[in-house]
């Protein structure tokens, strides 16, 4: 593994889970347009078996468990353990579903154990997502399906773009990943999503674009937006090793790029995804 993927694995497992999950009320508001398209491309039944894939703070299987009943089950799977701590706090009373710390691309899922894997915003920071989608595969049921969204392109999403942009009038770009490296948009090249799904064994490989808006200050303002960037995602990343006079800048640039945006208590950008769905043969 790359020291850039053995990073963005650490970050996830530590210090960025934490912050994830300290800011879960905030990034469920924003981010709550894409449950729509993604359930319903996963179309979970009741009684059946289903996995969420990077389920982070548990939104999608707390709505995965609702979907399949008390006669289904659902698992769900991250490498933080402050974000399972917090899925596992709201879990809904009597909701089947187990949640485990691990890493998706070497668990040992039951062999053909599931129905449905699904994902939100999850798999494009697999460390190694060609290996990462055959275990994932293994766990399918023949037959069975996989759906998750994913981000297109960082040029069509202001949403994340807008903030980074004014960041950087003050601090220094970030590395370019890598064409194989985990990051946000890793997955806004088709071309690479159906290589990888169909060099894991995939059919039946499809990638539906969708058009959202994301609200980045989640109702409360544009003060909570600048406090969010600067503590979860892109930004806060570019202020890793940032004093606090670089903070001090970074935040004045961050209220002046956002102002020109903000509706009330709402910053409205647009947000672009794919909704991409698979089957294991």
């Amino acid at each position: 593994m790359s020291d850039s993927k053995q990073a963005d694995l650490a970050y996830w497992s530590g210090t960025g889970g934490d912050n994830w999950a300290q800011q879960n009320d905030f990034t469920e508001t924003m981010l709550a347009p894409v449950m729509a398209p993604l359930i319903a491309a996963a179309a979970a039944k009741p009684g059946e078996r289903a996995a969420d894939v990077g389920c982070g703070c548990g939104a999608l299987a707390f709505s995965l468990a609702k979907a399949v009943g008390p006669q289904g089950r659902v698992l769900g799977i991250d490498v933080s353990r402050a974000m399972l701590d917090l899925a596992r706090r709201h879990a809904p009373p009597g909701a089947k579903i187990e949640f485990v710390e691990a890493d998706a691309t070497t668990h040992a899922f039951p062999r053909g154990g599931f129905d449905l894997l699904a994902s939100r915003h999850g798999v494009m920071f697999f460390a190694d997502p060609a290996r990462a989608f055959a275990n994932l595969r293994s766990a399918l049921k023949p037959g069975g399906r996989m759906a998750f969204s994913c981000f297109r392109a960082s040029k069509d999403n202001p949403w994340a773009m807008t903030p980074l942009e004014a960041a950087y009038q003050v601090v220094p770009r970030l590395p370019k990943p890598g064409p194989e490296d985990p990051s946000p948009f890793a997955f806004a090249d088709p071309a690479r999503v159906e290589r990888i799904l169909g060099g894991a064994g995939f059919t039946e490989v499809t990638l539906a674009p969708h058009d959202l808006s994301f609200d980045i200050a989640g109702g409360g303002g544009l003060d909570h937006s600048v406090g969010f960037m600067m503590a979860v995602g892109p930004v806060s990343r570019t202020l890793e090793k940032g004093d606090a006079a670089t903070r001090a800048k970074v935040e004045a640039a961050l209220r002046a790029g956002l102002a020109p945006y903000v509706k009330g208590k709402s910053i409205p950008l647009p947000a672009a995804i794919w909704i991409v769905t698979a089957r294991n043969p």
